[in-house]
């Protein structure tokens, strides 16, 4: 009895995560791309943004710790 029970919400599980992935609106090649492209600029904007204040403070460390 359990293990039927088990075996039903699995496959009503499945059903719906089919149904579910049915309505999904996929983006297209260009979207991707465009998102891609955004995420990959802004994390190398950020990374020059934190290296400049690393260098910054560790120059105004170094002349304090003179």
């Amino acid at each position: 009895m359990e293990r039927e029970a088990r075996v039903a919400r699995t496959q009503a599980f499945l059903r719906g995560l089919v149904s579910e992935m049915r309505r999904v609106t996929w983006p297209t090649r260009q979207e991707w791309v465009s998102a891609t492209v955004l995420t990959i600029s802004l994390v190398a904007v950020i990374g020059l943004y934190t290296y400049v204040l690393d260098e910054l403070f560790g120059l105004a460390f170094g002349v304090v710790h003179k």
